[in-house]
């Protein structure tokens, strides 16, 4: 099963975080298929970037995102 999940970038308590399109029995920073976009919650307020046309093109093919990243594609306007 292909899922949207984030994967953790970023120092030590200086979290970033890519949005990616990946097998689900991967690991959270291990391989992926695609990178949709980044999350910086640092920033005031927290920065979301998001191809919102890859998006809807993995969700058509049957990827199941996460609650986190469907909250995050929602906020983005997805």
């Amino acid at each position: 099963m292909v899922k949207i999940r984030l994967t953790r970038m970023g120092a030590h308590k200086k979290p970033f975080y890519r949005m990616i399109v990946t097998d689900s029995r991967a690991r959270r920073d291990g391989p992926f298929i695609e990178i949709l976009g980044t999350y910086d919650p640092l920033k005031e307020p927290s920065e979301i970037k998001i191809d919102l046309e890859k998006a809807k093109y993995w969700i058509g093919k049957g990827a199941q995102p996460t609650v986190t990243a469907r909250k995050l594609m929602q906020r983005a306007g997805l």
